[in-house]
């Protein structure tokens, strides 16, 4: 706990942590990010999966989202940052913070695994005649790790640490 004192205790970061409207606008652009970001991972995923917008190739539903999904990508996680290190305390001991962080981390590892051989290999994709079996398992561990990532998010929310015994009994 000593480290996230610490951290949390950076001016910019107290700052940020203490301002009635700075807070509220990063939490804010953090949240309006996951939905945008969200909802293009959900695009991509249901056009892998031979689900949705079968007007275009996977090319097409790849390319045209991927310089916004970065950009989103980029804004999400830097004001995920601003908003757990101004908060380090209340985020160390909470169990949801961690597994959305191990999450995040297999979501860096999928992408390292299935970029080079499914997101950037479209073209192969389109003239398959059928959506192959790895772009499926791509999509669909996709969605699953994205969804487990926004559900522990939420979840961040709802943690309350225990209290000993004898501080309860106070009260």
């Amino acid at each position: 706990m000593t480290i996230a004192h610490s951290l949390q205790s950076i001016d910019f970061l107290t700052a940020i942590r203490e301002s009635a409207l700075v807070y509220p606008v990063i939490l804010s652009t953090h949240l309006a990010c996951i939905a945008v970001f969200g909802g293009m991972i959900l695009m991509t995923d249901l056009r892998l999966l031979g689900l949705s917008f079968f007007g275009l190739t996977i090319t097409d539903v790849v390319s045209t989202l991927r310089p916004w999904k970065r950009l989103g990508g980029v804004i999400m996680i830097t004001m995920g940052l601003l908003l757990s290190t101004s908060e380090a305390e209340k985020y160390a001991p909470n169990p949801y913070f961690w597994t959305k962080m191990t999450l995040l981390t297999l979501i860096g590892i999928h992408a390292l695994i299935f970029r080079p051989i499914i997101y950037n290999k479209t073209e192969e994709l389109d003239r398959s005649p059928v959506i192959p079996t790895k772009a499926k398992v791509a999509a669909t561990l996709s969605l699953v790790l994205w969804t487990g990532m926004f559900v522990m998010g939420r979840l961040i929310a709802y943690y309350e640490p225990r209290q000993p015994a004898a501080q309860a009994s106070v009260r």
